[in-house]
């Protein structure tokens, strides 16, 4: 059987042709009625992202209350406070860990839905903490189930997604988890910090109930055989009057070739090693971007600088843009391309986090210091600085670099990097390389938010986020070197893609 992207051999073969025969689902207007119910199964799939936004920044308001707390027993040191907020971090490892065997176990759907049991446990610890150990043990079941989703949420969404939609909807995990996370912002400023965690049950409840309702993915039910049911599943995502039969064909046919689980000796064809390779090093690099320290500690990087505005405004402001920014994303990622966006996120991220670095080398420092992680006896760089009270427009800056980073990300390497995880990884072992990039970005995460504080204590605030700066530069070279664009194509044509080889992988 011809494989999808295998044509003619000669001097002007094109790997992706810019002129493929379309299927009839790619044929079929993309906001048609048939077309509906993917994007109710993508949302009831990405209320798991909703609750994972809201529980990875749930510590930004709440640390500062807690270090104020009249109950001995819940007020943190700034050693205590540094473990409340990157242990989140290690519960999304051993998530992403978990999801290497839940992917192809229970299946892509029935792990999304497993991840609400540790998420509501979570949230019911921190409502009802009477000690540290219940604040962190809810912390880090919360991250947990943040991992499990960040692990299974995005290969579902992009397996019942048709090839003409996919960058939209793949946006839409990113996209969900920045509303849950400006949600926390907003509600933080009219809730106490108990009844936050208790809002945060609701998503997790809604999100299992909404997916009750929905199917499997197709290309998992093939994978275990039941074709029938497969063939139940895409009918009812692409609608009854869709003609299924060239799109149900191309999969079965993908799957039929992956069957078998991957061995030691296919794990060494380039073909596997390197969609994988990417994937990993994206996730990577894309926490080494600072987004994890610098949202966890949003308020207390704002009570450290001079600003104009109360920190806790200017951190539901930049929830605001990373929402905003994220839309912008899902918009034109199927229109401009992935890489294009990511060349403009890692250009605008780099921007942002060198202003950061100058202002605090060289800007104004608040006149009485704050309570907060930590970062109150840290010089900005210098004792030269000179002290002043936030009323000038320079004390703007933070907060307006603030938003240009978080702008960048969102409409970049924060999205993208999950579809694309979604889109290159193999079949055959999309389950668990999927799982092994979220162990791999949550323990980046866990090193950068547990020694961020330590670096700001022994540099100063200015030298992480010139170390950002400098790897922003080395994700604008991984871009242009390595990162193959897929938009248009079907999953089955980007692995086709990968295993002929050619050098136009590298462009």
């Amino acid at each position: 059987m011809q494989e999808p992207l295998l044509g003619a051999e000669g001097p002007d073969y094109d790997t992706f042709p810019e002129k493929a025969t379309p299927s009839p689902e790619e044929r079929t207007p993309i906001g048609a009625p048939q077309n509906k119910r993917v994007f109710l199964a993508t949302f009831a799939a990405v209320l798991g992202n909703f609750s994972f936004g809201y529980a990875l920044v749930y510590t930004s308001p709440v640390i500062p209350a807690l270090e104020r707390s009249l109950d001995p027993n819940l007020r943190l040191t700034k050693t205590q406070a540094s473990w409340f907020g990157s242990v989140f971090t290690l519960g999304a490892a051993a998530g992403g860990l978990s999801a290497m065997v839940l992917n192809d176990l229970l299946g892509r759907k029935r792990s999304i839905m497993f991840s609400a049991v540790p998420s509501a446990a979570g949230y019911a610890l921190m409502a009802g903490a009477r000690g540290l150990w219940m604040l962190l043990l809810g912390r880090m079941l919360t991250g947990f189930a943040g991992g499990l989703t960040a692990a299974c949420i995005p290969v579902y969404v992009s397996e019942i997604a048709p090839p003409g939609v996919r960058g939209a909807l793949g946006a839409t995990p990113q996209l969900m988890a920045v509303f849950g996370s400006l949600s926390l912002y907003a509600l933080g400023l009219l809730l106490p910090w108990r009844w936050l965690a208790v809002a945060g049950e609701g998503p997790a409840v809604a999100m299992i109930l909404l997916l009750s309702f929905m199917p499997s993915s197709p290309r998992f039910l093939l994978s275990k055989g039941r074709d029938a049911e497969a063939q139940w599943a895409l009918a009812w995502l692409r609608g009854a009057n869709a003609d299924i039969r060239w799109e149900f064909q191309q999969i079965q046919d993908n799957v039929q070739r992956q069957s078998r689980r991957m061995s030691w000796a296919e794990a060494r064809d380039p073909s596997m090693y390197r969609p994988i390779a990417i994937a990993l090093l994206m996730r990577f690099l894309q926490q080494l971007t600072g987004i994890t320290p610098i949202l966890v500690y949003l308020q207390p990087i704002f009570n450290s600088a001079a600003v104009l505005l109360p920190p806790e405004d200017d951190a539901a402001i930049v929830g605001a843009v990373r929402l905003l920014s994220v839309l912008i994303a899902a918009f034109t990622m199927d229109l401009a391309g992935r890489k294009v966006l990511l060349f403009v996120s890692a250009a605008t991220m780099f921007a942002a986090n060198l202003t950061l670095g100058l202002y605090v080398s060289f800007g104004p420092k608040p006149l009485t210091p704050n309570s907060t992680v930590g970062l109150e006896n840290v010089p900005f760089g210098g004792t030269e600085q000179p002290l002043v009270i936030p009323t000038s427009y320079i004390t703007l800056v933070p907060l307006l670099a603030t938003m240009f980073f978080i702008m960048g990300y969102a409409m970049g390497w924060g999205p993208i990097t999950w579809l694309l995880m979604s889109e290159i990884l193999p079949l055959q072992a999309r389950g668990t390389a999927s799982g092994l990039c979220v162990l791999v970005s949550w323990l980046t995460a866990f090193a950068l938010t547990k020694s961020f504080l330590l670096v700001v204590t022994a540099f100063g605030l200015q030298v992480p986020f010139f170390f950002f700066a400098a790897v922003c530069l080395v994700n604008l070279l991984f871009t242009g070197c390595c990162v193959p664009e897929t938009k248009g194509r079907s999953l089955e044509q980007i692995e086709a893609f990968f295993r002929t080889r050619r050098r136009s992988f590298l462009r």
